[in-house]
């Protein structure tokens, strides 16, 4: 009988594991086409087109999220046009203008809007539901375009929700942006247990089983220089939660 539980036991694990590893296949094949980058492009530069970060769709489909970072603070006549970067299959992309529609300087948020043919969007969820220790996927470029323009996605989980500004030991920690920000309020971000990077600005962070996007990617803290963020990746990555980005979208309409 013992042998018989033990048995039954690691027979349901196995289909609870099969099942899991089916959510993130199905899932992933669902988010990647909402997944876009975000750059700059002018015909005079070389490279033509330069990446900014990432993006992802929303809204009716005409409506991309990304950080306010991401974003050049200025667009005049002569600077490089802002473009979103469209993979349509294997070798084949699309370059599309985008304008800025609003901006959330604060929690680093930004909505452009693109034209042409409504693309796939991802839901949001009501990210005041999610729960530390909550396993949660991202998908995004890191480091660029260095490993090409394919959505890469990694998984993680919800290590902290802790306040964007949390208290120094020294007064030699508090730089002027810290100081802004705790004169202004601080809220709520995720801390997650995920290696994102650089290039990661912007990626949707999602429920592995939904594809619903509770956060997005904003800050990635990596050791010295960004080439060692890939030999010595800190693993400390940091999102916003998604609820300031449906507010950001509501006040657009």
């Amino acid at each position: 009988m013992r042998i018989g539980r033990i048995l039954a036991v690691l027979w349901s694990s196995c289909v609870a594991l099969s099942v899991s590893a089916a959510d993130w296949v199905d899932t992933i094949a669902r988010v990647k086409p909402s997944i876009v980058v975000v750059g700059t492009y002018q015909k005079t530069a070389s490279p033509q087109f330069a990446m900014r970060g990432t993006g992802f769709v929303v809204g009716n489909g005409n409506l991309v999220a990304t950080n306010a970072h991401v974003v050049p603070q200025e667009s005049g006549p002569n600077d490089p046009a802002l473009v979103i970067h469209i993979r349509q299959g294997e070798g084949v992309s699309q370059l599309r203008g985008a304008r800025l529609l609003s901006r959330d300087v604060e929690r680093d948020l930004a909505i452009l809007r693109i034209d042409g043919t409504p693309l796939p969007a991802l839901p949001l969820r009501d990210s005041d539901g999610v729960r530390e220790g909550q396993m949660v996927g991202f998908t995004g470029f890191p480091i660029g375009g260095a490993l090409g323009f394919s959505p890469v996605t990694h998984r993680g989980m919800i290590a902290s929700i802790t306040p964007i500004v949390l208290p120094g030991n020294t007064a030699r920690q508090l730089n002027e942006k810290a100081i802004r920000q705790m004169r202004r309020g601080s809220f709520d971000i995720f801390q997650l247990d995920a290696t994102a990077y650089p290039g990661n600005s912007g990626s949707p962070v999602f429920d592995p089983e939904t594809g619903e996007v509770i956060g997005v990617i904003n800050m990635v803290f990596v050791k010295g220089s960004k080439e060692s963020a890939l030999s010595q990746p800190s693993g400390i990555s940091y999102a916003i939660p998604v609820n300031y980005l449906r507010n950001l979208i509501d006040q657009g309409r």
